[in-house]
């Protein structure tokens, strides 16, 4: 009798535990002062500005969320039509989706990728890679950086 007492108690113990951790998530709220945000390059409401000095006339970025010069930044990268992006790489690994356009990136020890709309690419931290806007129209890239947003151009001759 005793041990039905106990088993029972324990029973009761485990699901009173199980209810407190369902209604803890239940009750979570996001906070509420990050909104939701959906972007497309032609928003008028974005922020574009310029590139670092190295990358092509005409290039531009948009801060999607987050804070350059902190961890975890997303933003769109417009290249120019035809133009190149010299070689380069970032202290953050990359994830990248492109918008517009059709991209040729290389990175160093790798087969030349063609990213046509859609295409996802990932880019390993302080890999080198250079790249190429193919299309006649200008190429958008989003990127979402892990680390601050950093492009230090390498000079010299490509690989």
């Amino acid at each position: 009798m005793c041990s039905q007492a106990l088993i029972g108690h324990s029973l009761q113990m485990a699901l009173l535990f199980v209810l407190g951790l369902v209604s803890s998530f239940a009750l979570a709220q996001p906070p509420a002062e990050e909104p939701a945000l959906t972007w497309t390059p032609r928003d008028a409401q974005l922020k574009w500005g310029p590139c670092p000095p190295f990358l092509p006339k005409g290039c531009a970025i948009a801060v999607l969320h987050g804070d350059p010069a902190k961890d975890n930044v997303d933003v769109f990268f417009k290249v120019p039509a035809k133009s190149a992006i010299p070689l380069h790489w970032h202290t953050s690994a990359e994830r990248m989706v492109l918008v517009a356009g059709e991209l040729h990136v290389t990175y160093d020890g790798q087969k030349k990728a063609v990213l046509k709309p859609g295409t996802y690419a990932y880019g390993p931290a302080k890999r080198p890679h250079k790249g190429f806007c193919a299309s006649a129209v200008p190429c958008v890239l989003f990127i979402a950086f892990e680390s601050p947003l950093d492009a230090v151009p390498i000079e010299g001759p490509s690989k």
